[in-house]
């Protein structure tokens, strides 16, 4: 039922043209369809029970997230619901709740995370932002690089130090910033996929202190981590149907393409990898406990790799028109490229299998 839910979404609200023009708008993505998903329940899927939400499990998010991949939804679920919401929900007090968590739950309010630091590179403990506590309460200065799904938000989730340096794992805390507040600069720009990212400056910021830190981080990176993969998944499925149609219908020669030997002996590859990523994902769905960490982990490094090397081979069966906006395999592929890469890389993903 979540599945179809989700894809009656997609065929309802996604053809080819619609979604170049809710790239193109000022934020990135359809405010309508942000209230529709709230209306229809797919953002309080994410959320617990106890927050207002239908405490639906890894299984169902990832059944959505696949469905919603295939569609190349631009709404940024993962980085206002999954992330930022998620920790507001996992470190914020009761009064704080009773003012945001209906409203988020049901897409009035937004919110993002704002953690990144440009010279953090590939270190997600590098947080030079600082928050000093005074009689007037908490304020935050520094700056965040990127924070994606940014524009336009209600509030920010920081991240900043109250002790210890830059790098260390201690001394980080989390805390809510109005995005009218004084102080606050936002610079919004465009990522890869065509999504807009701001660039926050705080000077001297009044903040709301949070609780938690890297610990709650890592938690809802991992969450985002196991959505992203079934997006990724998602739309790997859609660029290869779209493909192998386009290859059966094509003449070259007197013949379709897909009639050549080489050029099946290059699908069949791509067939095996989604296969494998399937069984990877499949697992890291039903992963319990601490071994969801490395199942997790291991199918997001082989995912991330795999999808853009996909991507690439999608493209060169189209030839040049692969990169064009009229075609959705260029757009599916700029948003592998940054599945793969946000909030950590295959290599970090793999660094955190093996650990694990």
């Amino acid at each position: 039922m979540l599945k179809a839910l989700a894809e009656r979404f997609v065929t309802d609200r996604y053809q080819p043209e619609m979604r170049r023009a809710y790239l193109a708008s000022e934020s990135g993505f359809s405010a309508d369809n942000w209230a529709l998903l709230g209306e229809l329940g797919l953002i309080s899927a994410m959320f617990a029970e106890r927050d207002g939400g239908l405490g639906i499990g890894p299984v169902g998010l990832a059944t959505i997230f696949e469905a919603l991949g295939r569609g190349l939804v631009v709404e940024p679920l993962i980085d206002n619901i999954a992330i930022a919401a998620a920790l507001f929900a996992a470190t914020a007090g009761d009064d704080l709740k009773q003012v945001w968590m209906d409203a988020l739950a049901i897409g009035e309010k937004r919110v993002a995370f704002a953690h990144r630091e440009q010279p953090a590179r590939r270190s997600l403990t590098w947080v030079e932002t600082r928050a000093v506590r005074n009689g007037a309460g908490t304020r935050l200065t520094g700056t965040k690089s990127l924070v994606p799904g940014g524009d336009g938000v209600d509030a920010y989730i920081v991240t900043a130090r109250t002790s210890e340096q830059a790098g260390d794992r201690d001394g980080i805390g989390l805390y809510l910033v109005q995005a009218n507040s004084a102080g606050l600069s936002a610079n919004p720009w465009r990522l890869v996929d065509g999504s807009v990212a701001v660039s926050l400056t705080l000077d001297s910021v009044e903040a709301t202190p949070l609780g938690g830190g890297m610990a709650q981080i890592e938690t809802a990176f991992d969450r985002a981590a196991l959505l992203q993969s079934a997006e990724a998944l998602g739309i790997m499925e859609k660029l290869f149907a779209d493909t192998r149609d386009y290859l059966r219908t094509r003449q070259q020669f007197g013949k379709a393409l897909g009639t050549f030997q080489a050029i099946q002996h290059r699908m069949v590859a791509q067939y095996a990898v989604l296969e494998q990523a399937r069984a990877l994902l499949n697992l890291a769905m039903m992963a319990e406990g601490p071994a969801a960490h490395r199942a997790i982990h291991g199918a997001k490094a082989y995912i991330s790799d795999a999808s853009v090397t996909l991507g690439h081979e999608m493209i060169q069966f189209h030839g040049g028109m692969g990169v064009t906006d009229e075609l959705i395999i260029g757009h599916g592929h700029k948003r592998l490229l940054m599945l793969s890469r946000w909030p950590e890389d295959a290599t970090a993903s793999l660094d955190r299998y093996a650990a694990a």
